[in-house]
């Protein structure tokens, strides 16, 4: 089968195009028609020779994921499902807000990592997605919002916070967001893509030194007892070593800062001795704290916590001098909330399975 031209980053198409006998800049072009101009048809490239045109039409092809839905919120929110195979389907977010327009991107179909409260980590695991699967995500919200009215592009900022966990997909994602940095591909800076993580580490410290982006990281507990039910990849990771790997990555990030994503789980993580155990962790890093409140899905068994409860840990953490911010639900009535992305999973791990046979062996 012919490469699909999205899957390449700039150096890797500028490779292709050498076999073809082209020079560096025609891959530079090439990449302007597919995503500054959203074009993917070789015949509408017209400051490509008529020669090269049909040469790439009969030795490459343009293929994007398909969009199977389209959700809108009262909100303003949007959701797309795409159709990526094999009755597997991804989701991606764009949530629009005052000074920017953010599109939460997904990087592989389910995950592996089975955090408890997260409706992704409930469906199992299929695979990751390619680098097509990943930008071809961008490609399609970008055509579908278009430009504000002073020209500018809707979507301002991408988040790798969709489906899936990013660094376990390292070498997709990373060429992903290769494309959407590149001045030829979408031309974002590097404070203005987000990798969140559940704590890979040695994962984050390639990313540190391959490309580092803003990180945010899925933190939810304030000690590896806890955070070992919530996020069960802390029994290979603990704190310890994510919180050095965290102080590591800022040597080389676009921002001063950790931000860290805290999930509200009432009488489970949101308690007033949580809160001080929290700062005691991380006092030592320069940081964010990004509260969210618990969406619920099907079958959770989790609740979300009182907004009084939140508020007072909030000002806990506050008060010793850490910035802390509680992010607003957004696209909770089309199920786009963060947490809440299922999309559609055939489940090659047999999750489920596994599932109902320890409840019957008990």
């Amino acid at each position: 089968m012919p490469p699909n031209l999205l899957d390449f980053d700039s150096v890797s198409l500028t490779k292709f195009f050498a076999t073809l006998g082209e020079k560096p800049f025609r891959a530079h072009q090439l990449m302007q028609w597919m995503y500054r101009k959203g074009v993917v048809d070789f015949s509408e490239m017209k400051d490509l020779s008529s020669s090269l045109r049909t040469k790439l039409a009969e030795q490459a092809v343009i293929e994007l994921p398909k969009i199977r839905e389209e959700y809108s919120s009262g909100d303003g929110t949007k959701k797309w499902l795409f159709d990526v195979g094999h009755a597997n389907a991804i989701e991606t977010v764009f949530i629009p807000e005052q000074n920017r327009g953010t599109l939460c991107v997904s990087s592989q179909v389910g995950c592996a990592l089975e955090c408890t409260f997260c409706s992704t980590g409930r469906q199992g695991f299929n695979r990751n997605l390619s680098t097509a699967e990943i930008i071809g995500q961008l490609w399609w919200a970008n055509k579908a919002l278009g430009r504000d009215p002073k020209g500018e592009r809707v979507i301002s900022n991408v988040v790798m916070m969709g489906m899936g966990e990013p660094l376990a997909n390292f070498d997709a994602v990373v060429s992903a967001m290769k494309i959407m940095l590149d001045d030829h591909g979408y031309g974002l800076s590097r404070r203005r893509v987000t990798l969140s993580t559940s704590g890979l580490v040695p994962a984050m410290d390639r990313l540190r030194e391959q490309l580092p982006v803003s990180l945010a990281v899925s933190l939810h507990a304030p000690n590896d007892a806890l955070r070992d039910l919530l996020v069960p990849i802390n029994k290979k990771y603990p704190l310890s070593e994510l919180m050095s790997a965290c102080t590591r990555y800022l040597d080389t990030a676009p921002r001063d800062f950790i931000t860290f994503e805290y999930v509200m789980l009432a009488g489970v993580n949101d308690s007033e001795m949580n809160a001080r155990e929290l700062v005691k962790l991380l006092s030592q890093l320069p940081c964010k704290l990004n509260l969210i409140p618990f969406n619920p899905f099907p079958m959770s068994g989790y609740v979300r916590s009182s907004s009084e409860s939140i508020r007072r840990f909030a000002i806990i953490v506050r008060e010793a001098g850490i910035v802390v911010t509680i992010r607003r639900t957004r696209g909770s009535d089309i199920d786009a909330a963060c947490g809440q992305l299922a999309g559609e999973v055939s489940d090659r791990t047999r999750r489920l399975d596994k599932r109902a046979s320890r409840i019957h062996f008990l």
